[in-house]
């Protein structure tokens, strides 16, 4: 039976996984007419479907007739990135006790606690991290969870990759940009204040030479631009 959609009844599985209607879900299952992984032209299953939106039974009854919870998108993202992506902790903890693979990589190198870091899930930051989730994992231009984190202002998903040891100036190989540069880029204060207090170098410049002070400078962040000067860094904006 191919894994395409290409009939009537592939398409219901689809629909029915992305509306949650478990009943026209079940039935067409247990037709024996479709294949529970049929997927669109992107590769998307109707687990990621059914993932995506939250829909914990109808994901509970694809697993028990044999999803695939490994299958990936022409991405490469999977049933676990889209149920943390969306903040769907009871359908990630699932996944994860029915198998599906903690730091299986999309095609950009990023991992469900990318996901996590980027959204602000700290509950399943936590669930990933409990599991193995490499928290010092790199995408391929080189960003951290912690950049990524940074990056959004998600101070709780901060705190809890600092405890865990991760290097707080790690640049992001593409720039050379650091998650303190970032996030005065970003204009997040909190975060600066509670990576300067970790550690991190206030006067750790960009590959091209801006500073920190510059960057928050240049974007009118008066704030952070206040709180680092709380700390003496150096005054040439660039280096």
């Amino acid at each position: 039976m191919s894994r395409k959609i290409e009939s009537p009844n592939d398409a219901l599985l689809h629909r029915s996984a992305i509306s949650g209607d478990i009943l026209a879900l079940q039935r067409v299952l247990d037709s024996g007419r479709v294949h529970v992984d049929c997927c669109d032209q992107d590769g998307t299953t109707p687990l990621m479907l059914a993932a995506s939106n939250g829909h914990l039974e109808c994901v509970r009854a694809l697993l028990e007739d044999g999803a695939d919870v490994k299958a990936q998108r022409n991405t490469g993202t999977h049933a676990l990135f889209f149920a943390v992506q969306n903040g769907h902790d009871d359908i990630a903890a699932l996944l994860v006790e029915a198998g599906a693979p903690i730091d299986l990589e999309s095609h950009d190198g990023g991992t469900p606690l990318f996901s996590a870091a980027q959204c602000g899930h700290l509950g399943l930051a936590e669930l990933l991290i409990s599991k193995g989730a490499q928290v010092e994992k790199t995408m391929k231009d080189g960003a951290s969870p912690l950049f990524v984190a940074a990056q959004n202002g998600h101070l709780a998903i901060i705190k809890l990759l600092l405890d865990k040891g991760v290097q707080i100036d790690r640049p992001r190989n593409m720039d050379g940009a650091s998650p303190l540069w970032i996030a005065c880029q970003t204009g997040f204060t909190k975060v600066v204040r509670e990576l300067i207090r970790r550690g991190a170098d206030p006067d750790r410049a960009k590959d091209d030479g801006a500073t920190p002070l510059f960057k928050a400078s240049h974007k009118g962040h008066l704030d952070v631009v206040e709180e680092l000067l709380l700390h003496r860094p150096r005054l040439g904006l660039l280096q």
